[in-house]
């Protein structure tokens, strides 16, 4: 009789559910988190992109910076610099603090509707 080797499931089972579970705190820690990246900077640059249509391709090839910099730039991996930051703010048409901010963005929904009261205030 020839024995079959064994296979040590139990130790890769329980390290894969570790690491998908350590992943999933991660990323609502992410989501949650009014803490900007490491370069200390909140910015639209994501939402700007998603509103207009356009890819993190064609956002690099216009400003002449490598398309994973686009990337770094909207997780607040990475601070632009002075330049880099008017380049984007020229492409989008829109000041440099519409863009880049130092304190959390409030919605836009909330910035734009914020001096409109609705109905039942007025009244009262």
């Amino acid at each position: 009789m020839t024995s079959r080797p064994r296979r040590k499931v139990g130790i890769v089972s329980y390290l894969d559910k570790f690491v998908v579970l350590s992943q999933y705190f991660i990323v609502q820690d992410n989501h949650t988190s009014p803490i900007p990246g490491e370069s200390g900077l909140f910015n639209r640059i994501g939402v700007l992109r998603a509103e207009r249509g356009v890819s993190r391709l064609a956002l690099a090839d216009a400003l002449g910076v490598n398309y994973q910099t686009i990337g770094f730039l909207e997780r607040g991996d990475y601070g632009p610099s002075l330049k880099l930051a008017f380049q984007i703010a020229e492409y989008f048409g829109l000041p440099v603090e519409a863009i880049f901010s130092t304190q959390p963005f409030k919605p836009l929904s909330q910035q734009v509707y914020a001096n409109i009261q609705s109905p039942e205030k007025e009244k009262s």
